[in-house]
């Protein structure tokens, strides 16, 4: 006796919602139409949804080992039933669900392909955010009939391809018989209606190659490499809604500063005198000019603090952090030997 649970790879307390699932990917993995399918498997998968998908039919199961009758001989699928398998347990059951993949079906909606760009900013720009203009090529709406694809004043009609249903019914053979599918009218683009006269621009499609220009305000304190995504400014096609444009910001990197999270640091070589006397430095930051105080005794590699003056988070700013470097001198004049001398007579 076949064991139905260990077929599916379910266990016997499965519910039908599990041994739906597995049966789904059991039937993608075999089906006979598919490269490298194994029509034997399949069968034997469709009796065992078959059984255990029906109460009755797996109660019997469950019970006597058998379902009074049902096999997987004969021809085909080997007794599947369509009406059964469409209506178990009284509810819609979605069969192009489980085989859509495999004949193409299900109905999605059509969308324009999504493109992207890359720009470049500079560093300051990247802090303090900026607002970028530059020109691309697609396909988008035809200006002229602004995506109807009708001449100026032209009436609708009905379309004769799909007689005004805006679908096409397409039957095709396979082995378990005849399947029909429906596709979107590639006339009228599902409208139903196609206009009498066709816009001359685009020849009633909607849609034309052209340039476009692009405005994007790239936001303060954007990273290197992060994407800015424009919905609907994609390419665009007739009787859906456009693709998403991606653009991919590029950030010229700074001599001076460098980004650690939402803070800016820098390098500032000073003499060994400032660093023991302490001094007062004039830098040249993002924001401007500002004043900085080295206080005496400043060890190298230390960093001092300007508030306020790094990358914007939230509704405040991270910091400036000011790297102190300073080397000491190799060669040493007289006169700065001789005071050199008297610091280490004084113990320094």
């Amino acid at each position: 006796m076949k064991d139905y649970y260990q077929i599916l790879g379910v266990e016997k307390s499965a519910s039908k919602e599990e041994i739906k699932r597995a049966f789904r990917k059991l039937a993608h993995k075999y089906h006979p139409d598919k490269s490298g399918g194994d029509e034997a498997k399949f069968k034997e998968a469709n009796e065992a949804y078959q059984v255990l998908s029906n109460e009755q039919k797996r109660a019997q199961y469950d019970q006597f080992g058998s379902t009074g009758g049902f096999s997987g001989q004969g021809g085909g699928f080997g007794g599947f039933d369509f009406s059964d398998f469409a209506r178990q347990g009284g509810a819609q059951f979605d069969f192009g669900d489980i085989f859509g993949d495999i004949f193409g079906g299900g109905q999605r909606t059509k969308r324009g392909r999504d493109i992207s760009v890359d720009i470049m900013i500079s560093f300051k720009e990247s802090i303090f955010g900026t607002e970028k203009v530059f020109l691309i090529s697609k396909v988008g709406k035809c200006d002229t009939c602004a995506g109807s694809g009708a001449d100026k004043g032209s009436k609708l009609k009905k379309c004769e391809t799909c007689n005004g249903q805006g679908k096409i019914r397409e039957n095709r053979r396979s082995f378990i018989g005849q399947i029909t599918s429906v596709r979107e009218c590639n006339t009228c683009y599902g409208k139903g209606e196609v206009p009498e006269e066709v816009c001359p621009d685009c020849a009633g499609a909607g849609v034309k190659k052209k340039s476009e220009e692009i405005k994007v305000a790239v936001p303060p304190g954007i990273e290197h490499g992060e994407m800015i995504r424009l919905a609907g400014r994609g390419e665009a096609i007739p009787g859906g809604p456009s693709g998403d444009l991606y653009i991919k910001v590029h950030v010229e990197p700074s001599q001076t500063f460098r980004r650690e999270g939402s803070d800016l640091s820098m390098d500032l070589p000073i003499k060994l005198s400032e660093a023991l006397l302490g001094a007062e430095k004039k830098l040249k930051t993002l924001d401007g000019e500002v004043t900085l105080k080295v206080p005496a005794g400043v060890a190298p590699g230390e960093r001092l603090r300007v508030r306020g003056k790094g990358v914007p988070a939230g509704r405040g700013r991270g910091d400036l952090l000011i790297k102190i470097k300073f080397d000491l001198p190799k060669k040493l004049s007289r006169r700065a030997q001789k005071l050199i001398q008297e610091l280490e007579e004084e113990g320094l």
